[in-house]
């Protein structure tokens, strides 16, 4: 009961639990503000600096990437480019190969065949010579031959060297007319 009698008489004295003092409703609004002010003038601004340093290293890294894939690209076609160009100069070699093969080839042919027609003209030319000697010595043979045969047909002696020669040539004439009549 004194509590309550305690209770009537001082009623600017009670605490309501529901109701907060007015100082710390004070205090605490002071408190807030005070933080709002220390995180919005130093610790936002931090904040944002970092955010969009962040953001820019983001963008910066696409568009090196970009720029990178770019330059590859254009490496790869400078690249390309260089083997379409060698392979040209590769074909461009091979063929001149093959013509200069060619013209060796037609050089030694002919030089063959100009060693092949000298060869073969000399050979002719010793064949001929050689006639030339076979039908000089043939005809020596067969005017002695021929003299012979007529000193003993004839009876008497030929020995006379002019009168043998004649005889000997106007048989080997005669001969030669009558194989070539033939």
């Amino acid at each position: 009961m004194i509590t309550t009698i305690l209770a009537a008489e001082g009623g600017e004295h009670e605490i309501n639990p529901l109701l907060p003092v007015w100082q710390e409703i004070v205090l605490g609004l002071v408190a807030f503000g005070l933080l709002c002010f220390v995180l919005m003038k130093f610790v936002f601004p931090q904040m944002e600096k970092m955010f969009q340093a962040r953001v820019d290293a983001i963008e910066g890294g696409i568009k090196r990437a970009e720029a990178a894939q770019a330059e590859a690209s254009g490496l790869l076609e400078q690249y390309k480019a260089q083997l379409a160009e060698a392979r040209t100069e590769a074909a461009r070699i091979r063929d001149e190969a093959r013509a200069d093969a060619e013209g060796i080839r037609q050089d030694v042919l002919g030089k063959a065949r100009e060693e092949s027609d000298r060869i073969i003209a000399a050979g002719r030319e010793q064949l001929a010579a050689q006639r030339e000697s076979i039908v000089r010595d043939l005809r020596a043979e067969v005017g002695t031959l021929a003299v012979d045969l007529a000193s003993k047909i004839v009876g008497e002696s030929l020995a006379d060297e002019a009168r043998t020669r004649g005889t000997v040539d106007r048989f080997i004439t005669e001969l030669g007319a009558g194989t070539g009549g033939r």
